[in-house]
């Protein structure tokens, strides 16, 4: 008997991979993250990352008008690097880029029209939110001979028209920890909260432990709180963390409103741990609630401008990264640490992620009700 058995039968191997297909079958989460992530790697890749990023939202600060001056912003627009967006007022450019409304602004002096036609070369400065650095190099690049181009049917043959003067703001040493570092919390925050979550809830699931919550008094939004309070301490420490590290080990300043900062964390951090909350109430086991935690993570490195420019993004992609948590903490954080911004310039951030937060709560709650009724 034993003989026959060691005996190869691909019987039994038929048996076995009969088998797996039908488990396979039962555990659609699984085949679906095996098709799905590749489609969506490939889609992402193929479409939505754009290290050239072109159409970048542009403002001019208009001290002077004139012919000359109408021919440099249609230079500006045929570029295909600026996105003419509207005019701000003298000394507006600042404000404008601190709270993210634009990339660049472009100051056209007072008697620029004057001091042109007399030859006496007047200056042009493109002022630039360089704490994305890769965004901030194309269009800084190009800007001179943009301008030089536009402005030669108002010089003399061989004469160089105005100066063009590059001002970066924010990171003008061009350091790309500058601008990763911050990011880089709320890519760790993403993953963390939502896994840690998920899973531990999961688990409570698969041990049969959840049997006990069912059976006691305790309210769906009592038992969420009682959840996720634990990680939300969590969720600090590690923030402490890599503020001390983006101070000690890269030089990472610090320079705007520490409450803002505080109000941005909490509210991402909760966030989180809210989605990782909903995805228990979904998976039936651990490993379902880590893939359905890849399908918030991929999209959240790829599309909030962490790694790759936001705006160098098509449309579509650019509409799939402004309902995740992570695009907006992402500005938030960035905008407070790098450009020394408080609340008034952070609050277009603040207010999707409390959005964001009363969605997704009320989702999880409704979907735990489900499962005690």
């Amino acid at each position: 008997m034993k003989a026959a058995q060691k005996v190869f039968s691909w019987s039994r191997v038929l048996a076995v991979l009969a088998k797996e297909f039908i488990q396979m079958r039962r555990d659609r989460l699984t085949f679906a993250m095996m098709v799905g992530i590749p489609i969506a790697q490939l889609v992402l890749f193929g479409y939505a990352i754009n290290t050239d990023p072109r159409h970048l939202p542009t403002l001019i600060e208009m001290g002077d008008s004139g012919p000359a001056t109408r021919s440099l912003i249609q230079g500006l627009k045929n570029s295909g690097y600026f996105d003419i967006q509207g005019v701000i007022g003298h000394d507006g450019a600042g404000a404008a880029l601190a709270s993210g409304r634009t990339m660049f602004v472009v100051s056209i002096p007072p008697l620029f029209e004057e001091k042109l036609a007399r030859g006496e070369r007047p200056q042009v400065m493109l002022d630039i939110d360089a704490s994305d650095p890769v965004a901030a190099g194309a269009g800084a690049g190009a800007m001179p001979g943009i301008v030089q181009q536009a402005l030669k049917p108002f010089a003399a043959p061989g004469d160089i028209p105005v100066e063009t003067v590059i001002h970066r703001r924010f990171n003008p040493a061009g350091r790309t920890a500058v601008n990763i570092v911050p990011g880089l919390l709320g890519v760790i925050l993403t993953m963390t909260m939502v896994l840690i979550t998920a899973i531990a809830i999961t688990r409570e699931t698969e041990r049969g432990t959840l049997e006990a919550l069912l059976t006691s008094p305790a309210q769906p939004l009592e038992v969420m709180i009682g959840k996720i309070t634990p990680y939300v301490a969590v969720g600090f420490i590690q923030t402490a963390v890599m503020l001390a590290g983006a101070r000690l080990l890269f030089a990472v300043p610090f320079l705007g409103n520490p409450l803002a900062f505080l109000v941005a964390v909490s509210l991402f951090i909760l966030v989180n741990l809210s989605i990782g909350f909903l995805f228990s109430t979904m998976a039936r086991t651990q490993m379902q609630a880590m893939q359905m935690t890849i399908f918030i993570f991929l999209p959240s490195i790829l599309l909030s401008g962490f790694m790759f420019p936001f705006y160098g993004m098509p449309v579509w992609a650019q509409a799939i990264g402004q309902v995740l948590p992570t695009t907006h903490f992402i500005r938030a954080v960035r905008a407070v640490m790098l450009k020394g911004a408080g609340f008034g310039e952070v609050w277009a951030n603040l207010w999707p992620l409390m959005a964001i937060l009363a969605v997704i709560a009320t989702l999880a709650l409704r979907r735990y009700r489900r499962t005690l009724d």
